[in-house]
């Protein structure tokens, strides 16, 4: 059998790209609508416990009953930062409430 070349002239190929050129970007835009109607939703605000058990020289404390602790020593009821900071080996803890209330108290008494 002999074979029959396909011959395209330049601008039957472009008609081609062109026809195909149309079908994409329509379904490029219904990809894209989706994706934004996902992002238009809020997530799920998803609260992790998680618990911090300091042990020390037969001591032992919670990372959650210290940052109580610094609260009620600086006067604080309800604070939008506690940042504490354990110094085990000099028996202290340290910490800033709210980036202007700062302190220390024993961590084993």
């Amino acid at each position: 059998m002999p074979r029959t070349k396909k011959t395209e002239t330049a601008a039957e190929a472009a008609e081609v790209k062109a026809e195909a050129a149309e079908k994409k970007p329509a379904a490029k835009k219904t990809t894209a609508a989706k994706k934004t109607t996902a992002a238009k939703k809020p997530a799920a605000a998803k609260a992790e416990a998680v618990k911090v058990v300091i042990q020390y020289n037969n001591g032992e404390a919670d990372t959650a009953a210290l940052a109580a602790k610094a609260k009620e020593i600086a006067g604080v009821e309800t604070a939008k930062q506690v940042d504490v900071y354990v110094k085990p080996e000099v028996n202290r803890v340290y910490f800033v409430i709210d980036g202007d209330k700062f302190g220390d108290f024993a961590l084993f008494e």
